[in-house]
């Protein structure tokens, strides 16, 4: 079936749906990983957004249970070159096709996306709509400028948990699955603003017991529950819109040691005074080189966010670790006087390369120091 993608400026492509049928609107962005469709689908971060895929052919390796990030997918629409729609992979169990049908995810195949991620780039990342229902460009092109954007929006509520939950699931293992938590010596309390499932796997093969709690749980719940340490989850949207967040983190300063990734190291910035802003169009692959400046080593990561912390908002207590290579943006904080740290990439990689996953054993460090 014929489909349209239409921006918010009046530019469209025409493709074919794959997926489900009908419109999806959402803030488009583009991903430059070659591999992790699926984790990409499943992140919450990508709530309100319709990601396009740089990579040309998706669809060849199929889905399966085992690599779900979340407990469903969170895009709002898919946008790639060229769909395969016959899986080539001994661990998949379904067609991605089959897949977005079953969760209501409208793709477009067919699509120029090195034009459209070259239109994104000049442009900026502007909202658009995916339909296979309407062919009136004029009226789609209305619909997506009424849409707004992410600024100001708490995107935060409609993907975190209701209800706290543990986890004691490892690492994945070659013929025996995930593993399950041997004896673990901390107890970690993470905050859930859309966390991915390998950031809790990292916790725990740094040998912690994990209590996830919902996103707007009070300061002092969390400490009622004598955790030797906080985490702070990637998650999706504004950081700004999201003050009880922060509000709840300015509490927990100085009372254990701290770690957040991606929106959460938005959230701890601005709980230390800092400011965040709208980028451009985002950082959104698996190629991205950040320097760690306290050791002048570049690692190469993954990451997938479209706001950023303000370096020249942030108060003396608090230290740039980590610069990104390409725009020169914060990529890592450190509290001068307390054991409180985070990194704007995913250490956790799924999708990505695995260069800072030694990240999660620092945070052991500070919480046996503690």
């Amino acid at each position: 079936m014929k489909a349209t993608l239409t921006l918010a400026d009046g530019t469209s492509f025409t493709g074919r749906s794959f997926g489900s049928e009908g419109e999806a609107a959402g803030e488009v962005v583009f991903n430059t990983s070659m591999t992790g469709y699926q984790e990409i689908l499943t992140d919450p971060s990508y709530e309100g957004q319709l990601v396009t895929m740089t990579y040309p052919q998706i669809g060849n390796v199929g889905v399966n249970p085992e690599d779900d990030e979340s407990r469903r997918p969170f895009v709002k629409g898919f946008i790639v070159k060229e769909y395969c729609p016959v899986p080539s992979n001994w661990r998949a169990t379904q067609a991605l096709h089959e897949y977005m049908r079953e969760h209501r995810i409208v793709g477009i195949e067919g699509v120029d996306t090195r034009a459209l991620v070259t239109h994104i780039r000049k442009r900026g990342a502007q909202e658009g709509i995916i339909s296979t229902a309407r062919r009136d460009q004029a009226a789609l092109t209305e619909k997506a400028q009424r849409l707004g954007g992410l600024e100001g929006r708490d995107l935060v509520k409609n993907v975190s948990c209701r209800e706290p939950y543990t986890w004691d699931q490892g690492g994945w293992r070659m013929g025996s699955g995930f593993a399950r938590a041997d004896a673990p010596e901390f107890h970690v309390v993470a905050y859930d603003y859309g966390i991915k499932f390998n950031i809790l796997r990292g916790l725990v093969e740094a040998g912690c017991a994990v209590t996830v709690v919902p996103a707007w749980t009070p300061a002092e719940e969390v400490l009622a529950l004598e955790p030797h340490g906080i985490f702070l989850s990637n998650g999706p949207g504004d950081p700004a819109a999201v003050a009880y967040a922060a509000e709840n983190v300015r509490k927990l300063v100085g009372r254990r040691p701290i770690f957040g990734i991606c929106l959460g190291h938005q959230i701890l910035g601005l709980a230390l005074g800092g400011r965040t802003f709208k980028l451009k169009f985002g950082h959104h692959g698996g190629n991205q080189p950040v320097m760690d400046l306290t050791t002048g080593k570049v690692e190469i990561t993954t990451q997938n966010h479209g706001f950023a912390v303000d370096a020249d908002s942030l108060e003396g207590a608090v230290e740039v670790t980590h610069v990104n290579l390409n725009d020169r943006t914060v990529e890592g904080l450190r509290h001068r006087e307390h054991p409180i740290f985070s990194v704007q990439y995913h250490p956790e990689a799924s999708p990505g390369p695995h260069d800072a996953d030694y990240l999660f054993e620092r945070f052991r460090g500070l919480m046996a120091g503690a």
